[in-house]
């Protein structure tokens, strides 16, 4: 079995070897070449296939004999070879597909096989057979396994064994693997690339799933994953690996240190082998009432709570405090905006939902609006770019929705700069005479925010925080002043300015424009601009 392509026409991916591309019917049965990628010792070649020994070959033009290039002894899919002296083709020649079917493997994986064939996975086939499309070649290669290759699905007489997604579409082929139970080199692959699941689920089939997730940020890393301060931390929301790993309760410093810049791909969110209850084989429910924030060092095997819906798993505050200085809350607290839990509100004014949390599939509602397909040119909308994408959702409650979202928006956003003007203000003339030197940032966090920082450069600091009191800058800010940037942030970095929850980001912001207020010493009848009370506020 072979596959080709020509040099210097693909590089190779920075999360090799993990599948990078799209194959029908989910893990490559024949030899795939992935990436070819310069490096200094020459071509760094990967590859996809069965398990088993591979060598790779080239050619210099389109009609000259194919000629080894290496030895047939490579089972891990990748190596570096000279560079030639002028263009050339290369393909990787390898064993050919092995399928055993999903009983064979049940014969050791039992459990996990009584709980897949209860998945729509393992109807596959039996989908095609209620529409009478049981022998339509285009449709079959994603709902059987290994349909047009050779040991693959032929027809339901003739190889039932193979009808239906089962273990080798994700995993590969594991024929060999049943036979040599033992050998490593034949085990199957465990692939949490979206590619894998992207194979089926695109617009190609009429599904848009992957197309619009690889166009969302869930589809981006956007720091190095791996560093071991960063890979338990950051990565339990950033990271499909450590999130996975951390779900089954291994140490991703241990477990996937090196192969920690996976984004959250299909599987962080859809359990492949169950059941969930929930739609979709979602791993948590889409509503949930209860406050949550997993704190960047918490531990996650105890606050982990399966029962909080599953956007607020990540899209919570995170363990924010006001106390903290060294920078500002993290930007992911809309379940907590959502619920009315997040921040500093008045004593004796309590908390209050939004009329959005309500809603059916709370998040989901909004931001996942799905469209059934037209013909092949229409395909359907599957509700992966996770933005809001529609207001028809919001119809039957608002009659311009729209119109309604713009001015809700534009009266938060005035607010939010109300309040930065004015924390500006107390920066310029009533800050401690030791934090004067940073101008309009004395009020700011030691790393400070986007509000003052837009650029994010490394270089604008705010006051210093220091675990040495008299090195502490940050403890010169009054308390007040704290809580109202606190307060600030939270709301600017919600992202919905008032959308999610427009009354309680209102009292958040009016709350902090208050204490603010007090800083100054104004009143308003010395003609400020703002009203002055005192609010205490409860945590």
């Amino acid at each position: 079995m072979v596959a080709g392509v020509l040099a210097g026409c693909v590089t190779a991916s920075a999360q090799a070897p993990h599948l990078n591309r799209l194959v029908r019917g989910g893990m490559p049965g024949l030899p795939v070449l992935t990436g070819i990628e310069f490096t200094t010792n020459g071509l760094r070649l990967t590859w996809e296939g069965p398990p088993g020994y591979y060598r790779v070959e080239y050619r210099t033009n389109l009609t000259a004999p194919w000629r080894p290039l290496t030895p047939a002894t490579n089972h891990l899919r990748v190596t570096t070879v000279a560079a030639p002296a002028q263009a050339a083709f290369f393909r990787v020649a390898g064993p050919a597909p092995s399928y055993a079917g999903a009983e064979a493997c049940a014969t050791c994986h039992a459990d996990i096989h009584a709980q897949e064939m209860q998945t729509r996975h393992a109807a596959a086939l039996a989908s095609l057979e209620r529409v009478g499309q049981a022998d339509n070649p285009a449709c079959l290669p994603c709902h059987t396994v290994g349909y047009g290759l050779p040991g693959g699905f032929i027809n339901r007489t003739l190889t039932p064994h193979l009808g239906g997604v089962q273990c080798e579409s994700c995993h590969g082929p594991a024929g060999m693997h049943a036979a040599n139970e033992t050998d490593p080199l034949f085990r199957p692959r465990v692939e949490v690339a979206a590619q894998m699941c992207g194979g089926c689920h695109n617009a190609d089939s009429h599904r848009t799933h992957f197309e619009q997730w690889a166009g969302s940020s869930h589809a981006v890393v956007t720091e190095d994953m791996n560093p071991s301060g960063r890979i338990n931390a950051c990565g339990r929301c950033h990271s499909g690996t450590a999130r996975l790993a951390l779900l089954k309760g291994a140490d991703p410093v241990a477990t996937v240190t090196g192969d920690a810049n996976m984004p959250v791909t299909c599987v962080v969110c859809h359990d492949p082998h169950r059941d969930t209850g929930q739609p979709a084989q979602l791993r948590n429910p889409l509503v949930s009432f209860a406050d949550y924030s997993l704190g960047t060092g918490a531990n996650f095997a105890t606050a982990y709570n399966p029962n909080i819906q599953l956007c607020a798993q990540c899209h919570n505050q995170r363990g924010a405090s006001w106390t903290s200085n060294t920078r500002p809350p993290h930007h992911s607290p809309q379940y907590n905006m959502l619920l009315g839990t997040a921040g500093l509100t008045p004593a004796g004014v309590a908390s209050r939902p939004a009329a959005h949390a309500f809603l059916e599939k709370q998040c989901v509602s909004c931001h996942m609006a799905t469209e059934g397909g037209q013909d092949a040119a229409h395909p359907a909308f599957s509700g992966h770019t996770f933005r809001v994408e529609s207001y028809d959702s919001c119809r039957s409650c608002h009659p311009q929705p729209e119109t309604l979202a713009e001015f809700t928006q534009s009266l938060v956003q005035m607010q939010i700069q109300r309040v930065k003007a004015a924390l500006d203000v107390w920066a310029l003339t009533r800050a401690p005479e030791p934090l004067r030197k940073y101008g309009a940032l004395a009020w700011e966090y030691d790393i400070p925010g986007s509000l003052s920082n837009p650029s994010g450069s490394p270089q604008i600091r705010g006051p210093r925080s220091s675990t040495n009191p008299a090195q502490d800058e940050q403890a010169l800010i009054p308390e007040r002043i704290r809580k109202a940037r606190f307060n600030l942030y939270l709301v600017a970095y919600d992202g919905s300015h008032g959308v999610h929850n427009g009354p309680h980001a209102a009292l958040l912001l009016d709350t902090a424009l208050q204490w603010v207020a007090q800083e100054l010493q104004l009143s308003t009848t010395s003609g400020a601009p703002w009203p002055v009370s005192t609010p205490e506020a409860q945590p």
